[in-house]
């Protein structure tokens, strides 16, 4: 019943964003109620379709769109999952947002910019085909641009919004480059239509007819357009700055939208990946890598959204890491790797709408201008310390299921591959985590006031989303851990898998690899270490920090400025090497070219005048002369036949 209806899940937003746009002040709450009830029910469609197809199952719907491509609708456990998690975010954000945004007076394009921005999500969720998927990532890439340039008469706000377009329009071109070249190689398939041919069946089942290293290339070209969205190295600049726009903003990229459009998409396209094994390492590492990263610079950072931004950039690494090593353990990490994206989803959105609310309450932003606030905002600060347990991975949060099954399959991948690298990458960030989101809030909640506020609790329309998340932050990892691999298993057929990791030349682990009981409590006591270290030095004040804190400290200098990657991107690379290159580049072309066109023009113009002139010698015998030896030549082609 609900699977008949799919289409509204994206059709109901549009309308809402239609209609808050043009009629939004006239609407209740300017467009806020018409955004939520939209969005509310796209929700109740998704969680109807998922209950139906579970707990197995697969609806692919197409309509002929124009000639080179179908529009289609397709529902399997991936999307289902995906579809919920959006739609369901995205609504308690919304009903956040009425209360959050009462005194702002551009209310109505900001419920029109959200609800377009859900609808762009939720249709990458549905795509059946990868060009219909890339046309709504790159919705959701404008959206995010409108968004963070919400309040785009502030400055900041504005070059943040161009940045955040820029930097990830560099990923989408390689996304880009990868479908032209995937096209390339399968066009001679065959489908009984053309528009058939880059539907997502299509192109698993023709993995076989790609060259190994054409495959490798799609395959990365696939992930650079992953790293874009997903924030992760190097392309990762982009999303500590798109705290900008309004806190609601942050929270619906970092929770819902934007950045899982990136994980999404390799673990949409995941049988490919699978079959070039050297791509899926590539992911493994640089997921690793940027969760560590990421977490360094999250344990200095100030500005309470900005500590929550390199909380996701790292999280999504954990994700990237997660699906990497499905190149020893299958598919089994799609499962895994989405479990962690929801459970990430409840939790980061907690994190940011409790960072909203504490904004709203002090009427600060720097965490060393905070402290002591618990006591004038309980709700707000044991949601936000549910979410921040969930965050660490200490059980029974549902944070610690996802987080430990990412941990374990590092270990099964060491095991199985004879490094353990990765495992170590793991266990590393997940003590950085630990140590930079406790820091957040002992600075937040505990202590005395640093400066002269007045908190106070905020309102029920902004405070019940914040129970609601905290509640599935706490019991859905519980809930759902034993049954959601096993229904994500049914995304992708068994012998698709195996066939996959046969093009790829390599064999999947048939048996589990148990960790010793020390590494198997590992994250926990990480998680707990990570605790204990924030309570001594942010709580007791047992270690002090001002020699640490310091920019005398080249450690802390460094991580501070963010190991000067603004410096490095625009100074050295963007300055330095493509502005000088392009600007040899246009000289060449300018003198060389442009000039030397002119130039040669100008040259034979002036040569066949200074040969005329010559001609033009006044003498009359001359002139007979020329006009002779014209009529001769004349009398020569006419009799020749060529006049």
């Amino acid at each position: 019943m609900f699977q008949d209806f799919a289409y509204l899940i994206i059709l109901l937003p549009i309308i809402a964003f239609v209609l808050t746009l043009f009629f939004g002040k006239k609407l209740p709450a300017n467009g806020g109620i018409l955004s939520v009830l939209a969005v509310f029910s796209a929700f109740v469609i998704s969680a109807g379709i998922l209950i139906e197809i579970y707990p197995s199952g697969c609806v692919e719907q197409s309509w002929h769109w124009f000639a080179i491509l179908n529009f289609g609708i397709l529902i399997d456990p991936l999307a289902a999952v995906m579809l919920c998690m959006v739609s369901f975010v995205s609504f308690l954000i919304h009903v956040y947002s009425v209360g959050y945004m009462a005194h702002d007076r551009a209310k109505p394009r900001y419920f029109a910019e959200t609800a377009l921005f859900t609808t762009a999500m939720l249709g990458v969720a549905l795509s059946d085909n990868i060009l219909q998927f890339f046309i709504f990532w790159e919705l959701v890439g404008l959206c995010s641009y409108l968004l963070i340039g919400f309040w785009y008469r502030k400055p900041t706000a504005a070059a943040a919004a161009k940045k955040a377009f820029l930097v990830t329009r560099v990923g989408d071109v390689l996304f880009l480059a990868g479908i032209i070249i995937l096209y390339l190689n399968i066009r001679d398939f065959q489908v009984p239509d053309e528009a058939y041919l880059l539907q997502f069946q299509t192109m698993f089942a023709a993995i076989g007819h790609i060259p190994s290293g054409q495959l490798t290339v799609i395959t990365l070209l696939f992930f650079g357009g992953a790293i874009g969205k997903s924030g992760q190295f190097p392309l990762h600049i982009w999303l500590p700055d798109a705290m900008e726009g309004p806190t609601t903003v942050s929270a619906l990229i970092h929770a819902a939208t934007m950045v899982t459009a990136g994980v999404y998409l390799v673990a949409r396209t995941f049988p490919i990946f699978l079959a070039s094994p050297d791509a899926l390492t590539v992911v493994a590492y640089i997921g690793g890598f940027t969760a560590i990263f990421a977490a360094t610079m999250g344990l200095v950072m100030n500005d309470i959204k900005r500590v929550l931004a390199y909380s996701t950039v790292s999280q999504l690494g954990y994700m990237m890491l997660a699906l990497g090593t499905g190149i020893a353990i299958g598919s089994e990490v799609v499962g895994v790797s989405m479990f962690h994206l929801i459970n990430h989803a409840f939790f980061k959105a907690l994190l940011f709408l409790c960072a909203g609310s504490v904004i709203h309450g002090l009427g600060r932003q720097d965490l060393r201008q905070m402290g002591g606030a618990f006591s004038k905002m309980k709700i707000t600060a044991i949601t936000m310390l549910i979410a921040s347990l969930a965050l660490t991975g200490i059980p029974p949060t549902s944070g610690f299921f996802s987080k430990d099954a990412i941990i374990e399959g590092t270990y099964e991948y060491g095991v199985h591959t004879g490094n353990m690298v990765l495992y170590a990458m793991a266990i590393i960030a997940a003590l950085l985590t630990s140590i930079y989101i406790f820091r957040l809030w002992f600075m937040t909640f505990t202590g005395k006031p640093r400066t002269d506020y007045h908190a106070h609790e905020s309102p029920p329309s902004m405070t019940v989303p914040l129970i609601i998340l905290a509640i599935l932050a706490l019991v859905f990892g519980l809930v759902a851990h034993g049954a959601f691999g096993g229904f994500l298993e049914h995304t992708y057929p068994e012998h698709l898998i195996d066939g996959a990791a046969a093009i790829g030349g390599h064999h999947l682990a048939t048996e589990k690899a148990h960790p010793p009981t020390v590494l198997f409590y590992m994250p926990i006591i990480v998680g707990v270490l990570g605790f204990v270290i924030s309570w001594l030095i942010y709580n007791k004040r047992v270690i002090n920090m001002s020699s640490i804190v310091s920019k005398r400290n080249p450690i802390y200098k460094l991580l501070l400025n963010r190991y000067y990657q603004q410096k490095i991107y625009i100074e050295f690379i963007a300055i330095t090497i493509v502005y000088r290159v392009f600007a040899m580049f246009g000289e060449f072309i300018d003198r060389r070219i442009i000039d030397g066109i002119i130039d040669g023009i100008s040259y034979v113009i002036i040569t066949i005048g200074e040969i005329i002139r010559r001609m033009q010698t006044g003498v009359v015998q001359h002139y007979v002369a020329f006009v002779v030896a014209g009529v001769v030549i004349l009398i020569f082609l006419l009799q020749g036949g060529i006049l």
